[in-house]
């Protein structure tokens, strides 16, 4: 898939993950999108790990820090504020992605 449109709906992505499966860290979250779109996404540490401190910094996401063996691990789950304003970026995300099968003159299966 390509970087850019990925880079448009990642926010979407990670709040969507977060609400239906739980507290997850970055690289589960990686992995899970990987599995679920049998690997025609692929989110980078690059991408990724910005969308999350930002959405952070929203107060949509909290973060945990624990320690797993020798090495600290940072979890991330949606706040009470995330699940609010996950109805609303789906919402856009379903009036974008009919808009786009309007122009392009396909329809999505």
């Amino acid at each position: 898939m390509n970087a850019k449109l990925l880079r448009g709906s990642l926010d979407t992505i990670i709040i969507k993950l977060l609400n239906d499966h739980g507290e997850m860290y970055g690289y589960e979250i990686t992995q899970k999108v990987k599995d679920i779109t049998g690997e025609e996404v692929k989110i980078t540490e690059g991408a990724l790990y910005p969308s999350l401190h930002k959405l952070e910094g929203k107060g949509i996401l909290s973060v945990e820090t624990r320690s797993i063996g020798n090495r600290f691990r940072k979890y991330y789950s949606i706040t009470k504020e995330g699940k609010s304003e996950l109805a609303t970026m789906l919402e856009d995300m379903k009036i974008y992605m009919n808009s786009m099968e309007l122009i392009l003159n396909t329809k999505l299966t």
